[in-house]
């Protein structure tokens, strides 16, 4: 697979929370492998990534959750940061917009604290995920296989799921997620 030219990869975060590097850099590998990432949010404006517990930089909103749906976007990539997918599994907006992608067969790629959303959209059930290890036991809880490796990709389930634990993973997540992003892309067309 060449790349992600002419598809659109929604990044789903919180208003504020969202680990600046899980963030920038999985959109940076969007952008370089031809895609168009977008900064989807559940309020319009602009979102406070934060690096760790400091406060990062503001990136502008492109959609807002409640006007826009998985329809709109060929993929999801969901950072973490621990108070991002927090914030995000309480709004039934955000959660509901994350079914979608599993719904219908699209890629999803999830870092850190991230696969919080995905045990309140109840995706995980018999998928194999890492996370950030405190993550281990809900995931665990929920009905995945959990492992501790850098990048995990599953494909028991409607669609590709790639998965890492942590910032230090992120070339392997970004080589991942591009990779098994376009062969999902290509295989639905």
């Amino acid at each position: 697979m060449t790349g992600l030219q002419n598809r659109t990869v929604a990044f789903l975060v919180a208003p504020k929370g969202a680990e600046q590097e899980e963030l920038t850099s999985p959109w940076q590998a969007v952008a370089k492998a031809g895609g168009t990432p977008k900064l989807v949010s559940t309020e319009e404006g602009r979102v406070q990534a934060f690096k760790h517990l400091d406060p990062g930089d503001t990136f502008p909103v492109d959609a807002v959750v409640s006007q826009t749906s998985a329809d709109d976007y060929d993929a999801l990539v969901l950072p973490g940061g621990v108070a991002n997918p927090d914030f995000l599994r309480v709004d039934e907006q955000a959660v509901e917009f994350i079914r979608g992608f599993f719904a219908r067969g699209k890629p999803v790629a999830v870092i850190c604290h991230g696969p919080w959303t995905l045990i309140e959209a109840d995706v995980v059930r018999g998928r194999s995920l890492t996370s950030w290890p405190s993550v281990r036991t809900d995931l665990v809880n929920a009905g995945a296989d959990w492992v501790d490796r850098e990048v995990e990709v599953c494909e028991r389930g409607p669609n590709v799921l790639v998965s890492s634990r942590k910032p230090d993973d992120l070339p392997a997540f970004n080589a991942a997620l591009v990779h098994r992003f376009a062969e999902a892309m290509a295989a639905r067309t």
